[in-house]
């Protein structure tokens, strides 16, 4: 891993400028955390301000766990390193924090998760119907800050931004249904190109991509520059996704996690699954493999996850699907270095590429 050595810089603690960019982003993303002026006919009576209250207990429940604030940190570094005001930027950010809660909830509930960042899931506190309606909520909310942002940087220009969330959002959704309908049809034979066929929807562009093009559209990139994105998000994206199904195998997500195996209590199709079908030699092993991923998740006992993760560990699968997560790494750096680096501006360029290494070598 010679060439991941010029990632590392050890001046730059990517996880202290998330701190500092989530501190900016909450501040702005309480603002909206209110219930909106109803008047008239839709004033809402005191009789019924406690369930008003409870509706918004519901709605904030998310945002208020916080998390890493990656994304909204990638909209606004990016936009600085192209010389555009961090203030002017922050509706943009807060709208994509705030999209991540509302797509967490609903995906909290697809998946029947039982915790997020630390605590029970919405749909764990609330039931299925008012968690999904608390999502709904949020995504209101997002679409408010992209309202309100045309006061900010302008008509044109905040018209750019909420296109580029729909085209963002519809990907993501995308990616979300193809990896639910093979999880639940209980594809077997899923190439690794299929799975990343998952990541590009799912996470490169939400998670990288995406982010990172709002920033450059803030500060008025051209379409080839754009199109760099795509490719740098594409890359890192990839490496971003499969270190999170690693670290569901093998990490407590710092105390935040109570229960490692997620993803193979929801049968999800991981690289890791993929590869352990691929080289299982024991027709009895892949046997017994096959009969846990076809029970559902109440089905599933600690026993069996623990066996499917030590035969991952024992088989290569972990160590195969960390090398390509570096190989993904090491090619958003040359992609970085050759493509955009040139048109970024320190010390955000320096802070961009700290965040390559960061999400590579991140333990939770």
């Amino acid at each position: 891993m010679s060439n991941m050595a010029n990632i590392s810089n050890k001046s730059i603690d990517f996880e202290e400028i998330l701190k500092e960019k989530r501190q900016i982003v909450w501040k702005e993303i309480q603002k909206y955390l209110t219930p909106p002026s109803f008047a008239g006919n839709l004033a809402v009576s005191e009789n019924y301000f406690d369930l008003l209250n409870f509706h918004w207990q519901m709605i904030k429940d998310y945002p208020e766990r916080l998390g890493k604030y990656l994304r909204p940190a990638l909209v606004l570094l990016t936009a600085q390193a192209l010389d555009f005001p961090e203030k002017k930027a922050l509706k943009t950010a807060a709208a994509m924090q705030i999209s991540e809660d509302w797509i967490l909830i609903h995906d909290d509930f697809e998946d029947n998760s039982l915790e997020r960042r630390g605590k029970p899931a919405l749909h764990q506190l609330y039931g299925n119907e008012l968690s999904v309606n608390a999502g709904d909520a949020l995504h209101v909310i997002m679409w408010k800050l992209l309202w309100d942002n045309r006061k900010i940087i302008g008509e044109e220009k905040a018209a750019l931004i909420a296109e580029e969330f729909y085209q963002m959002l519809a990907r993501t959704i995308f990616g979300q249904s193809v990896e639910i309908k093979w999880t639940k049809e209980g594809r077997e034979d899923l190439s690794d190109e299929d799975i990343f066929f998952i990541f590009d929807g799912k996470t490169s562009y939400y998670t990288i991509a995406g982010p990172m093009r709002l920033g450059a559209i803030l500060g008025e990139a051209d379409k080839d520059f754009l199109e760099d994105i795509y490719e740098f998000g594409q890359n890192l994206g990839r490496c971003f996704q499969i270190i999170d199904d690693l670290l569901d195998l093998t990490s407590d997500f710092k105390g935040l996690k109570k229960q490692k195996g997620n993803d193979i209590y929801e049968g999800k199709r991981t690289l890791m699954l993929m590869h352990l079908l691929k080289v299982l030699d024991q027709n009895s092993a892949k046997n017994k493999l096959k009969k846990i991923l076809k029970k559902p998740r109440e089905k599933k006992t600690e026993k069996e996850v623990e066996w499917v993760i030590d035969k991952m560990k024992n088989c290569g699968s972990l160590d195969y699907s960390r090398k390509i997560a570096e190989n993904f790494a090491i090619k958003s750096l040359e992609i970085f270095e050759k493509k955009l680096s040139p048109f970024l501006k320190e010390p955000a360029r320096s802070q961009l590429k700290a965040g390559i290494n960061f999400i590579l070598k991140r333990e939770y």
